[in-house]
Parts: C-alpha cells; structure tokens; sequence
C-alpha cells in the first residue's frame, strides 16, 4: 500500500493477479519501462512532480500489477499474500527516503502482539520494485528497475520486531505524541499527514487526549539499503 495525497481520474485497472508467477511475469513486463510509458497504459496523467502528489508511483505500480488489498490491513495482492513496495533510488542505486509500512495505531491496544501485527503483515512477504528519482530527471522518463520477492530472515524480522515492540509500548502508555523518528533501530515512526494542519485524535502525556498528527510506521534507509545491494549484486 501507498501513501495517499493523489488523483486516479479515469484510471484502467487490470486484472487481479491469481498466483505469484502470474505477478512476476507482469514485473518482468513492467521493469525497463518509464513511469509515462507506465501511465499511459493505464490512462493515468503524469504530473509534474511529486510535491502534490505522493504516493503517484506506488499508485502506478499498484494499478499496472493489479494489487485488490485497498485499505485493508493486509498484503496488497490478497490472492498471493504478497505486499508492494516502491523504492525511489537516487543515482548510486540507493534508497533516497523511507520507505512507508502502514500507519501507527492512534488508540491503546491492550492485547496485540508482533504475530497479529499489521507491520508484520505487511513485511512477511514483499515485492519490491526500485524506481529512478534523480531530481534531475522528469517524472515520466523515469525507469522501473529490476524487481525482487524478498520474506525477512530470522534475524532481519527479529529486529523488526524488537523495533515494533519498543513503539508499541510506548503506544500503549498513550505517548504517540511524544514519539519520535529518532526510536527505533530499523523500524521508526514519523508523519504521514500532508502538512502539519491534518490532526487526528489520539493520547499523549499518559492518557490524555489530544489531536496530534497521524504517524505510520517506517523502514530506514540503512534497512532496505542493503536489501537493494543484495538483489543488485548476489
């Protein structure tokens, strides 16, 4: 899933993927082509740039794969259990930002484990597709890159989870406001809102409530980075 904050007027969907060799081989169609060969395929306007727009390229991705999961708490392909990531990589092939989990609960949750998480939902199966975002380059040339299924090892989920629980507790103490994105080794927690005026209802100085502006969960650079080296160069 991807971030919101763009349009899809007079978008074409195509057809739910019924198995992952099915997936994949709409991936090997889709890599080597640009972001506006992509979207006129589909219909879809390019816009200018990003600013206005975030989330555009995963909305792309999702709709020439043809993920189904919409909102749900699930992986976006729900047939397969597989999840989509976009990777925008600067011109060293590497992640230039963040990439975005799923949002932060915004209540206490008293019974909820890392098993039943939807950050390990999300993370237990994942495609990812690097996609060219030099500042130098226009939006539509950009390319798709080669693309990889990528499941966590034992260590890598490990500290995932050992991430996610330290949030989560200070989720439970009603301290989502006082969350940084410094927490967090892998795993961290910032805004997702469009601009500091979008709030939400949520807790803060143990249990008191307060608007305070929506956060999800994220994966670091020094994450994903070695991920993108692995499926470049293994």
């Amino acid at each position: 899933m991807t971030e919101d904050n763009f349009s899809s007027k007079q978008t074409r969907f195509t057809p739910i993927p019924k198995t992952e060799a099915e997936l994949l081989n709409r991936c090997e169609i889709m890599a080597g082509q640009t972001l506006g060969q992509i979207a006129f395929k589909l219909s879809m306007t390019v816009p200018e740039d990003l600013r206005l727009h975030k989330g555009w390229v995963g909305h792309l991705c999702e709709n020439y794969l043809g993920a189904n999961a919409g909102d749900r708490a699930e992986p976006d392909f729900l047939d397969i259990g597989v999840e989509l990531k976009t990777l925008p990589v600067d011109a060293h092939e590497k992640p230039k930002e963040s990439t975005y989990v799923c949002t932060m609960p915004i209540r206490q949750i008293d019974a909820y484990s890392w098993q039943n998480s939807w950050v390990k939902r999300k993370l237990s199966r994942v495609l990812w597709v690097p996609v060219e975002a030099a500042r130098d380059i226009p939006l539509a040339e950009r390319y798709v890159d080669n693309f990889w299924i990528w499941r966590p090892s034992f260590a890598e989920e490990c500290s995932l989870q050992r991430d996610w629980e330290e949030l989560m507790d200070r989720i439970v103490l009603g301290e989502q406001a006082e969350i940084t994105s410094q927490e967090g080794e892998y795993l961290h927690i910032r805004p997702k809102a469009a601009n500091s005026l979008v709030l939400v209802r949520g807790m803060s100085n143990g249990h008191t409530s307060a608007f305070i502006i929506p956060k999800g969960f994220y994966l670091r650079t020094s994450f994903t980075g070695p991920l993108l080296h692995q499926s470049l160069y293994n």
